[in-house]
């Protein structure tokens, strides 16, 4: 009976897999064996397959029973191929033994070389390359290397040591270490093993090869593999192959070398070789920062058969997988070997030009382009970032303060400011703020609209400053526990460590960084999207930015495959405008509470809250009356022809009414109203849990006036636009119903508001009528809600809070260690949970269907631009999802891979 086959050989000879095999033998093992049947040199070996590591893990660390068999006739093989015996006194063979997942995860896992070195092997090491010195070079570095990897001891032992005899020899680099140095080197690494590990470096080959082995499966789950794999999005079910293969050596001396290259540069794109090498020297020492490495360019002096060799390769391998790649190389004695070929990882900017220049020079096809190219790599294209010289001079002289959650994108420097009030105050003045708050409310709007960026202490990915922050492309950061505001001061206190802080003042200068979530302590320059400037601003022609063509042409392609439409959630006109110059196809949300909070406007929303009669209450509402609608017209007229969705009044009263004792004070001076009074009235409205209190359409019931204002608002804007002979489609979506009869009530006072205008102004208005499907409830009985409904729309930012009982504001402080612990894959307001909240969004589908077979079906939650939230969008059958207008491209980027992806 056969075995299952778990080992894989690779040679020129004789290679057992190819490219396609990346999920069973890894990205490098998969890569080496394809190299190896298409000519290039690859030093032979074999892979131990990713189903050994699910064993692994599955079966307490065992290994399946025929695998140590199959090590060893793979091993015999390699002896066989190289001429050369695992543990020989005369020949010695020695192998490298690395990771290699099917998803590249660069220095994540660890690797062994050299390994096979012991106390006999390095003489017969000597006798073949009758260089002492390289002999000791090796065992020395193999001896760290095995400590620190399989031994578990910390790489400054070794650091050290080598440091101290360096310091008594008098000499800077490892290189002018000469072969006695090296000797008492190794020596003393040996007593250091044994001092911090108790026993003796082991000198058994094979026990080395199987120890080894082991630290490379553990090293999957290692903390730095973990922590990549969640921010990347990396299933840990796919597990690591382990490569072994037969050692070349770049530290031979002059001749040998070793180095890393990018058939295109990774950094801007250019179709231009890019890499560093070192000449006698190791894989680990380009990286290490011991020595500076060189340009590769300086190898066709050195050796310039080897440079046209590794460019004929290169261009080779770029051609052969269609992708700029990155490359390993060794160069041993004038001969050149590749490492490791893979697909380079690039900035968003190169991933554009590369997709698109390739494209050009016939390599690739337009779908290939598309998908070539990460949705979440492009609000970086859009958002301005911080001068790079000047980041890097402020992180020199350690002026990174402390660190938060990223949940807005780009950087902005400003005065620090506390209040809503300050910022709007000092914004009028011409100044550059950044508002530092504990978390932010609907009543900050404006403070958020005044400032270069937002800063809190509390706060998710998607509380509401990160929300809002995201919708106006601000730069944000959210979660920073370690800032401490005190108000009464007008101090705030960046703790560093538990025996070190800062300690700034209001209107001191601070920058933040919303793509890594750095707090900066000193004011830095900013450079603005070049894209931003040609498609927003217009400040730049399209034809004079190269950037912005390959932009717009990915764009062109992945509108004409996406099968999802692509809306924004906009709530001004200026919004509007950047929405559909960032290709919005309509409007999915607009948030009207939004409009009450300017400064002009939210006394008269606070007259009508507090107002004692119907008869005061329907004064301040005819007030606000002419505001919506005037929102509403320039709304309308940037969306001109295309859909626009309009959520009637959602949040809370109280959330429209301050709560500081001096905004109390001035409000009551202004209304001529009685501070008790107010603050009887702002207790009477408090509620203990607001998210599921008098809000949406429970407080259109209990104050019918608000929705039939804000209903002929929306009627009388769409009639006076349509005798301009612009077109208008409102779709009117009435918030958080939970039962088909609150929903029934809203549409009985819509429909008579909507009639009445129509018939006033003489003028027919194609409109529609909704709801939010954001209740557990309502999903369950969508079929009784779609009676009533022409649409859904799924908020799943509260879909996701009420049907997961998560609160989206205070969930970050615990949400990470769910991922860590593989409790979710992905933090579940950032990216769909499709196993429960999916499903409640599959059963209001099937159900509304049931009812209204033509119902629309949407989404307008934060996962509208989320590209594996969009995905679950297209594969569910939803007509649109709707996002912030800076995440259009990412949701239309996403549409166009997902349908791609199913075709």
């Amino acid at each position: 009976m056969a075995t299952h086959k778990y080992v894989y050989f690779f040679s020129a000879k004789n290679a057992e897999g190819d490219a396609s095999k990346k999920q069973l033998l890894g990205g490098k093992g998969a890569n080496l064996a394809e190299m190896a049947k298409i000519g290039v040199p690859v030093p032979a070996g074999f892979t131990i397959s990713t189903e050994v590591c699910s064993y692994y893990y599955d079966n307490n660390n065992e290994y399946p029973k025929s695998l140590q068999d199959e090590i060893n006739k793979n091993l015999e093989i390699l002896e066989q191929e190289t001429g050369k015996k695992f543990g020989d006194s005369q020949k010695p063979l020695l192998v490298s033994v690395r990771s290699g997942a099917a998803v590249s995860m660069p220095g994540m896992m660890d690797t062994v070389l050299n390994l096979g070195l012991n106390d006999v092997t390095i003489k017969g090491i000597i006798e073949q390359s009758g260089n002492e010195r390289f002999a000791y070079d090796s065992y020395r570095r193999f001896i760290q290397m095995f400590g620190n990897v399989v031994l578990g001891m910390k790489h400054e032992s070794f650091e050290h040591e080598l440091e101290t005899l360096k310091e008594e020899v008098k000499v800077k680099l490892d290189t002018d270490l000469d072969t006695n140095n090296l000797k008492e080197l190794v020596k003393r690494y040996k007593s250091k093993v044994k001092n911090i590990v108790g026993v003796d470096f082991p000198q058994d080959p094979q026990e080395q090869l199987q120890k080894a082995i082991d630290a490379v499966f553990s090293s999957w789950m290692n903390p730095r593999a973990n922590t990549y794999r969640r921010l990347n999005s990396i299933s840990d079910k796919i597990g690591t192959a382990v490569n072994v293969q037969s050692m070349v050596f770049g530290n031979m001396g002059e001749t040998s070398g070793t180095g890393v290259a990018f058939t295109r540069n990774p950094a801007n794109g250019e179709k231009a070789f890019y890499g560093e090498f070192l000449m006698n020297a190791q894989g680990e020492d380009v990286v290490a920062g011991i020595r500076t490495p060189l340009s590769i360019e300086k190898l066709n002096d050195i050796m310039p058969h080897v440079y046209k060799e590794l460019l004929s390769i290169a261009q080779k391998l770029e051609n052969h997988y269609t992708d700029m790649q990155d490359l390993e190389f060794t160069i041993e004695n004038k001969k050149l070997y590749l490492l490791q070929t893979r697909s380079g990882k690039r900035t968003g900017f190169a991933s554009i030009r590369i997709a698109m220049e390739m494209y050009d020079e016939k390599l690739i096809d337009e779908k290939t382009a598309i998908m070539r190219i990460d949705p979440n790599a492009l609000p970086s294209l859009l958002a301005n970032i911080f001068d790079p010289a000047e980041k890097k001079i402020a992180t020199k002289e350690n002026k990174i303060i402390a660190h938060g959650l990223a949940a807005g994108p780009g950087a902005a420097s400003g005065k620090i400011v506390f209040t809503t009030e300050k910022a709007v105050e000092l914004a009028a003045k011409g100044e550059k703020v950044i508002l530092l708050t504990s978390e932010t409310s609907p009543e900050d709007i404006s403070g958020m609209n005044s400032s270069q960026g937002i800063l809190t202490t509390r706060g998710g990915m998607t509380s509401h400053a990160a929300v809002v922050a995201r919708g106006m492309n601000k730069p944000c950061i959210v979660g920073c526990t370690a800032m401490e505001i005190d108000l009464s001061k007008g101090k705030v206190r960046f703790v560093k460590s538990d025996t070190e802080f800062v300690i700034l003042s209001e209107f001191d200068e601070i920058s933040i960084d919303g793509f890594t979530g750095e707090i900066i302590n000193k004011d830095l320059k900013t450079i603005d999207s070049e894209i931003e400037q040609v498609f927003v601003t217009e400040e730049i022609a399209l034809k004079d930015s190269t950037i912005a063509q390959h932009y717009d042409k990915l764009m062109a392609w992945a509108n004409k495959y996406k099968k999802l439409m692509v809306r924004a959630n906009a709530d001004t006109g200026p919004d509007a405008k950047i929405a559909r110059k960032h290709g919005a196809m309509g409007i999915g949300l607009c948030r009207t509470e939004h409009m009450f909070f300017e400064e002009e406007r939210i006394m008269t929303m606070r007259r009508m809250i507090l107002a004692v009669n119907d008869k005061e209450r329907q004064m301040a509402i005819d007030e606000l009356l002419p505001y919506q609608k005037d929102d509403f017209i320039e709304i309308f007229r940037e969306m001109n022809g295309l859909p626009v969705t309009i959520r009637l009044l959602d949040p809370p009263l109280h959330e429209f009414l301050p709560h500081d004792e001096e905004l109390i004070a001035d409000m009551a001076f202004e209304l001529n109203k009685s501070e008790v009074r107010i603050k009887n009235k702002i207790e009477d409205l408090k509620e203990f849990n607001p998210m599921l209190g008098h809000r949406g359409c429970r407080l259109a019931i209990s104050f019918p006036e608000i929705p039939k204002m804000q209903v002929r608002a929306i009627m009388e804007a769409a009639c006076e636009l349509q005798k301009e002979g612009i077109e208008v489609f409102p779709e009117i979506m009435v918030p958080l119903v939970g039962h088909y009869k609150e929903l029934e009530i809203q549409k009985d006072l819509i429909r008579e508001v909507a009639e009445l205008v129509m018939r006033e102004k003489g003028i027919t208005v194609k409109y529609s009528l909704g709801t939010m499907i954001e209740v557990p409830r309502a999903a369950l009985t969508a079929d009784k809600i779609a009676k009533h409904a022409e649409f859904f729309s799924f908020g799943t930012n509260d879909l996701t809070q009420l049907g997961a009982g998560f609160s989206r504001d205070d969930a970050g402080s615990f949400l990470p260690k769910y991922e860590e612990l593989g409790i979710y894959d992905s933090n579940p307001f950032q990216v769909l949970d499709r196993d429960g909240i999916g499903e409640l969004i599959k059963i209001a589908i099937d159900k509304g269907h049931q009812t209204n077979p033509n119902i629309k079906l949407g989404v307008c939650g934060e996962h509208g631009g989320d590209p594996q939230s969009v995905e679950f969008c297209h594969k569910i059958g939803l007509s649109y999802v709707s996002c912030s207008p800076y995440r259009i491209p990412v949701a239309i980027l996403a549409a166009a891979q997902a349908a791609i992806r199913e075709g």
